[in-house]
């Protein structure tokens, strides 16, 4: 919610919504799924908690550590009935987040992953940065 309604520059989800929908737009095609599961499903109270932790030096993943949370709590399975819905097998994906691959592919879905970068900015280098090098997201300019 921070990121895709508030616009939040503390991380990248806003600048890619817009980048998803450009290119829905220029597909032609495409479909997109919103599962509301803030903070990598840690919640919205617990997201500001960790913004809080943030401003004091850790990083996203030590935030959510800290809380007693894990790095990456979402879950895809509400997935398989929206794509079955329009009888959907194969899926190219705009994302960075391996996990999100994993987890349609554990679903049986074949996936190939597009990439899903956006330009950094002052805010959410770090935070970047940190998603690539302790959670294995995959950015077109951000080394690992």
């Amino acid at each position: 919610m921070t990121g895709y309604t508030l616009f939040c520059l503390r991380c990248d989800r806003g600048p890619q919504l817009e980048v998803t929908m450009v290119t829905l737009a220029s597909e032609g095609r495409g479909i997109l799924l919103y599962l509301s599961q803030e903070g990598r499903g840690i919640g919205l109270f617990d997201k500001i908690k960790a913004y809080q932790l943030q401003e004091m030096g850790f990083d996203t993943v030590e935030g959510n550590r800290l809380l007693g949370l894990a790095d990456d709590l979402c879950v895809y399975t509400l997935c398989k009935p929206m794509l079955e819905h329009f009888n959907i097998r194969s899926i190219k994906l705009l994302t960075n987040n391996p996990n999100k691959v994993k987890g349609l592919e554990e679903l049986e879905f074949q996936v190939a992953r597009v990439d899903h970068t956006t330009h950094p900015n002052l805010f959410n280098e770090r935070y970047l940065e940190t998603k690539a090098s302790k959670m294995g997201h995959i950015f077109s300019d951000i080394e690992s």
